[in-house]
């Protein structure tokens, strides 16, 4: 049965228990694809089926040509799409979110997205565009930023209040980052813009966390199979799902922690906590992975060896850097962290985890390395994981096969890394990604011995001894 409002009733799944039709809009969203599907919107569709919260209702703006395939499918279901939870046992469940009633294509009609944004009864602008979405030097009117800096603009001539500005990018210091990218561009937009957006506009930071795959056609097929439903674009998703939000709003907010979001006065030791274990642990997984023949984050996940790897850099090396962490159970989310990774019902990919590393290891990784360089702590995983890192990026794994490295700065990298059979260090030289790193001799000398034991005994053998096995 296709989705779309005329047949919801009839939709042989949960579904929306409120009254769609009755639903004002007082989020909108730019970025609506997977994850913002997965995470936010489905928080707002727990708390609209509460019945307390019908002006929060979400309208979705695209704003990139291909945001129109979005705009398209939107239209057709009436913003309507189905959830799919993939169960560690392997079973699924369904369900229809409603809480997108509205979806505009910037493109199509400015005005009426200025004016939406414009409109006192919005009061949150959220945002899932990428960390390079952020970049607003080559940003124009018709970006998101010229969108929102003209509807700011407009309300400080009415005197009209400012939305809060919710990016749900994951990404560190989120709303500092969308605070100063929004900041920068209003006040080129609009002289004077900025102060009164720095008096008037919130931008809280979050920690956003939920395993959200690409859609791929098997999802579509399941559940037209299984669940009888014919949904374009339905979205795949973990059954763990978080968000800390620091609780500072500009003109009001949802009753969010009614539905389990952990409302907070600073995101801070939240976010260290994902970056850290959860984030950088995907780090420590995936190279010594795929150099072993792995393929699926499930299965190597799944392998004692390298689960009991990725604990132990987690208890002995991550935690001892983080801050207190106020209503989390530090060890239960480290287990819980691999058992997400390992459930193999979230078919996520290895390569998917070894793209943009040097992006990923220098945000994620490094941090720890130096922290517990500094105390004296242990290194010696967390080492290892870096000269994983640089024996994939030669390009070739242990079957002799090729790697297909995927990073910004691969041009660079990988000839570098092709290089330390002869020069060992050159890897870690590069100051670009590593700063000073290769000065110090006790990371050096973990390094050396990690990247001398995966040339001549591979990543199994490696992890082996690494743990004590």
């Amino acid at each position: 049965m296709k989705l779309n409002a005329e047949t919801l009733s009839r939709i042989p799944i949960d579904k929306p228990t409120y009254d769609r039709g009755a639903i004002g809009v007082g989020i909108v969203h730019f970025g609506v694809g997977g994850f913002h599907r997965a995470h936010q919107a489905m928080y707002v569709d727990r708390l609209l089926n509460s019945g307390t919260a019908s002006s929060w209702g979400i309208c979705g703006v695209g704003v990139l040509p291909s945001d129109r395939r979005m705009a398209d499918v939107m239209n057709a279901q009436d913003g309507l799409y189905t959830l799919v939870l993939m169960n560690p046992d392997g079973s699924r469940n369904a369900s229809v979110i409603g809480s997108i009633v509205d979806y505009r294509f910037a493109p199509d009609d400015r005005e009426s997205v200025v004016e939406l944004l414009a409109a006192p009864d919005t009061r949150i602008v959220s945002l899932t565009i990428t960390e390079g979405g952020y970049h607003v030097d080559t940003a124009g009117p018709d970006s998101v930023f010229g969108l929102v800096a003209d509807a700011l603009a407009r309300r400080r001539e009415r005197g009209a209040p400012s939305p809060t500005i919710v990016s749900c990018d994951n990404i560190e210091g989120n709303g500092d980052v969308a605070r100063e990218a929004f900041t920068a561009y209003a006040e080129r937009a609009h002289p004077g813009l900025a102060d009164w957006m720095a008096e008037h506009t919130r931008f809280p930071n979050s920690m956003v966390d939920r395993i959200t795959p690409v859609t791929t056609p098997d999802v579509i097929d399941v559940l037209a199979r299984d669940f009888g439903v014919d949904d374009q674009w339905p979205v795949a998703a973990e059954p763990f799902t978080s968000w800390v939000l620091e609780d500072s709003f500009s003109d009001g907010r949802p009753a969010f922690e009614d539905v389990d979001v952990l409302l907070v006065e600073d995101v801070t030791p939240y976010e260290l906590m994902k970056l850290r274990l959860l984030n950088a642990g995907h780090q420590a997984l995936c190279y010594f992975a795929y150099l072993a023949g792995y393929r699926l984050v499930a299965d190597a996940a799944g392998d004692p060896l390298f689960a009991t790897f990725l604990l132990d850099y987690m208890d002995s090396e991550a935690t001892p850097t983080l801050q207190p962490v106020p209503g989390i159970d530090l060890p239960a989310f480290k287990r819980t962290a691999i058992e997400r990774f390992a459930n193999p019902g979230v078919r996520d990919t290895i390569a998917r985890l070894c793209f943009g590393s040097s992006d990923r290891i220098p945000k994620w990784l490094l941090p720890v390395i130096r922290e517990n360089l500094e105390s004296g702590a242990p290194i010696e995983l967390s080492a290892a994981v870096v000269a994983s890192w640089a024996r994939y990026a030669e390009g070739v794994d242990e079957q002799g096969e090729p790697i297909d490295v995927q990073d910004q700065l691969a041009d660079t990298l990988v000839p570098l890394a092709k290089s330390q059979l002869e020069h060992p260090t050159a890897f870690i030289e590069n100051t670009d990604v590593f700063g000073d790193l290769a000065n110090e001799q006790r990371f050096v000398d973990a390094y050396l011995w990690a990247l001398n034991s995966l040339h001549e005994h591979g990543a199994r053998a490696t992890l082996e001894k690494l743990v004590g096995t």
